[in-house]
């Protein structure tokens, strides 16, 4: 082998958990993600697993994401989403029957739907569960992530706030897997200078960066992002290869974009009448997504081909085949000029592959397949076992940088989502008071210490002022943030003026029930 590639996924949602609502919109983006992403990616695996493969992948859990995935509620109404999609295809089959075009599409569902169902019960709907299973059996990196998807260097002013997401999430990886992470995506990509300190601090080895974090680093680095860096206190930064991104990414050049593949957005759910698809719909006063979808990209036309599976496949297996000829080419060349293996990373969301692109697992699976079994010039990799094969790398500090647009945190601090910023300050200020006051409190004040940090955090995350800024559920979004620093406001009300009350804690403990052994004294 002449060089490394490591193929890392981002998984990640942020907590949404609704037990006072029957049926919610915003619960549904787990569904999809679980039937389109997370449960392919599992029966890919088993796949590799069956058949004795040597494979390597690197996937991060994100902690939200691992609470709902474990979260009884959560699973019992995933079931009957499932249950739901099921009969669904059922029915299509049914409608579909004189038209042969849609009726195998309808076929294709069902079975499609039935086999996840069939991989879920088999793990015994634990899908983190799952993913464990391949890290133990040596096949699978997981890392963990900030506990809310907190963007780093916004709290970089406050490193109480900063050390709390990491230590957090550290916990919480503990309690998932039974062992230390050893890496850990930044949300975002993010980086600043001093978030490697709460990294040490929590033992966590190495980071991925964003491709101009690491060619912008002080002193420049000798390898470019062929080969990681130290930062001064030993702590590994990872920057992503832009020419393997840039083929799946870029909507002109990457190919989720081919017209063969199947349209994301032609759904069943707007396309058929409204009573008929109403018993399926995320929310049932409006038309959505129901996952059942006839027509292929196509292209610019108006009017919509129906899609073939066969046909898209063999196109996923051509990209695959064309990905890894791209990534041999790479290697070969960076070989002759490097003196130590080339390293590519290509870090990508794992919702990519499956969820937004239909064939996104069919095509990781190719890839796979083909770099196992095709050639003998690269090999797959972790970085942690990059790091154990080449311990010694240059020492330098990465540069500020995201995978935001322009490269930082425009996205996540602007003119629509600036309004949170002040008010998470204040609060994050009064939290680290609040654990100074009480630092051996017990009983009902630590429960409300607690709950206190559960809300600051949850207020933290970066999906909200994210969506903020796309304008896909500001309504939701700008409520969640609200919402969250309300409850932390009357929280410190209570325990520093006032008298805790126990029955509305009761409440919000059950609403907002993530970190159940959360400890607040890692804000002081």
């Amino acid at each position: 082998m002449q060089g490394y590639f490591a193929l890392v996924l981002h998984a990640h949602l942020p907590f949404v958990r609704h037990p006072e609502h029957e049926k919610f919109l915003e619960e549904n983006w787990l569904f999809e993600a679980i039937t389109e992403t997370y449960i392919p990616l599992i029966q890919v695996m088993d796949g590799w697993l069956r058949d004795g493969m040597e494979t390597r992948l690197t996937l991060s859990l994100s902690p939200t994401l691992c609470s709902m995935l474990l979260d009884p509620l959560l699973q019992d109404r995933y079931q009957r989403h499932l249950e739901g999609l099921i009969e669904l295809a059922e029915k299509e089959i049914h409608r579909t029957h004189w038209d042969r075009a849609y009726h195998e599409l309808a076929w294709m569902y069902h079975h499609r739907f039935t086999t996840i169902r069939n991989t879920y019960f088999a793990y015994g709907r634990n899908i983190v569960g799952a993913f464990r299973k391949f890290q133990e059996q040596g096949k699978l990196e997981i890392i963990t992530c900030a506990a809310t998807h907190a963007l780093l260097p916004l709290l970089a002013d406050h490193p109480p706030s900063l050390r709390a997401q990491i230590l957090v999430a550290r916990d919480h990886y503990r309690r998932c897997f039974d062992c230390e992470p050893s890496g850990i995506w930044l949300p975002e990509c993010a980086y600043a200078e001093g978030v490697e300190n709460a990294l040490q601090e929590a033992n966590i080895r190495w980071f991925i960066t964003d491709t101009h974090g690491i060619l912008h680093a002080r002193p420049r680095p000798r390898y470019g992002v062929f080969a990681p860096i130290y930062t001064p206190n030993g702590i590994a930064a990872f920057g992503r290869d832009l020419d393997s991104a840039k083929q799946v990414w870029s909507k002109h050049e990457g190919y989720p974009g081919d017209v063969r593949y199947r349209d994301f957005y032609r759904d069943i759910g707007f396309d058929l009448d409204f009573d008929y698809v109403k018993p399926h719909l995320p929310a049932p006063d409006q038309r959505g997504f129901t996952g059942i979808k006839y027509h292929r990209i196509t292209g610019s036309a108006d009017e919509k081909q129906v899609y073939d599976r066969g046909t898209a496949l063999q196109v996923a297996a051509e990209h695959a085949g064309h990905f890894l000829g791209a990534r041999m080419g790479q290697i070969q060349q960076l070989a002759g000029i490097m003196d130590r293996p080339p390293l590519l990373l290509s870090p990508y969301d794992a919702e990519l592959f499956g969820h937004w692109w239909y064939e996104g697992p069919e095509f990781l699976d190719y890839f796979v397949r083909k770099t196992h079994y095709d050639q003998q010039i690269v090999s797959l990799i972790s970085p942690r076992e990059y790091l154990r094969c080449h311990p010694t790398q240059q020492v330098a500090t990465p540069s500020a940088s995201s995978w935001g647009a322009e490269g930082y945190w425009n996205v996540w601090l602007n003119e629509t989502n600036e309004w949170i910023y002040p008010h998470l300050h204040i609060a994050q200020e009064r939290m680290t008071e609040l654990a100074r006051r009480f630092p051996r409190a017990d009983g009902l004040r630590k429960r409300a210490l607690n709950q206190a940090a559960r809300e600051l955090i949850l207020a933290q995350a970066s999906d909200w002022p994210f969506i903020l800024r796309t304008g896909t559920s500001p309504d939701y979004a700008r409520k969640r943030v609200k919402d969250h620093l309300l409850r932390f406001i009357a929280l410190h009300e209570q325990l520093t003026t006032t008298r805790i009350n126990e029955k509305w804690l009761n409440r919000i403990e059950s609403a907002d029930n993530i970190f159940s052994d959360l400890n607040y004294h890692y804000w002081a």
